[in-house]
């Protein structure tokens, strides 16, 4: 399932601040370090990402036990890799010796399981199926076993509760993706949406079909959503800001009107639109 939403959806949903882990290679400027920092997002190196940059993990790691001794969150991405599947991953151990270290120094740390599943990898407006397992509490394990021993059945225990809430669907069965992710809409809402969604198809074509191709290639794909995400967020307001001003001139001040309409029909193109990838 792909990953690079999960803190944006997550914040929504709860009142303290999250922070998250994100790829190393992400930070590849101090002036980008710093603004991912006022984000909220630490960083996490892999051997791929050069391995003189791996000793940044201690500082993150650290930077954790912080945030969980004075009540932080943080969000952990335990597969370790953001794939488009319906199906849970290998996990890691980072988050086990997370979990492990903070309860040896006795911070009452607790640990939610937490399945986010997508109806749709490439789609525009997707059915999102948040699922919260049950918390995993620190007495539940022996802190005297040895480190490796705890981090399995640590791992064990989580992978135990996310099977619950992550789906398995194999990528060719679209019958079983129609029936786990598929959100029928009403006949009355298709018929009042009609006329408004056929013109936010036309309204927003433009800057849809540019980004669509600033994001063709085959390395942007599992993180597809999060590169959409923020080019819309930095090119829509100005889009729709052209939008209205071409309406003012056309028909005076009625024209700003448009800068709530036009979102109204995007929002009812996104309500009709096919829901599954092809």
């Amino acid at each position: 399932m792909p990953v690079g939403l999960f803190r944006s959806i997550l914040d929504v949903l709860f009142t303290e601040p999250l922070w998250s882990l994100a790829r190393g290679d992400a930070f590849k400027t101090p002036a980008i370090r710093r603004l991912l920092h006022q984000l909220k997002i630490l960083p996490v190196y892999r051997t791929s990402e050069g391995v003189e940059n791996l000793s940044e993990n201690y500082n993150t790691f650290n930077s954790c036990i912080e945030l969980f001794r004075k009540g932080g969150q943080v969000i952990i991405f335990s597969e370790g890799k953001c794939v488009n599947e319906w199906h849970l991953r290998p996990l890691k151990k980072g988050t086990a010796r997370l979990a492990m270290q903070a309860w040896k120094e006795g911070i009452p740390l607790q640990v939610l399981p937490v399945g986010l599943n997508y109806s749709s990898f490439r789609r525009y407006g997707k059915n999102l199926f948040l699922n919260f397992g049950e918390m995993i509490q620190p007495g539940e394990f022996d802190l005297s076993l040895p480190d490796g021993t705890l981090n399995q059945a640590f791992n064990l225990r989580l992978r135990n509760e996310l099977e619950q809430l992550v789906f398995e669907i194999p990528g060719d069965n679209k019958a079983l993706q129609r029936d786990l992710l598929m959100t029928p809409q009403p006949v009355w809402a298709r018929i009042l949406l009609a006329v408004p969604a056929f013109a936010g198809v036309l309204l927003h074509f433009p800057i849809y079909s540019v980004i669509k191709w600033k994001t063709r290639s085959k390395d942007v794909s599992d993180h597809y959503d999060s590169i959409i995400m923020g080019l819309l967020m930095f090119f829509y307001p100005f889009y729709l800001l052209g939008l209205t001003l071409a309406s003012v001139w056309l028909f005076g001040a009625a024209g700003l009107l448009a800068a709530l309409v036009v979102p109204i029909c995007g929002w009812s193109a996104m309500k009709l639109k096919p829901q599954l990838d092809k």
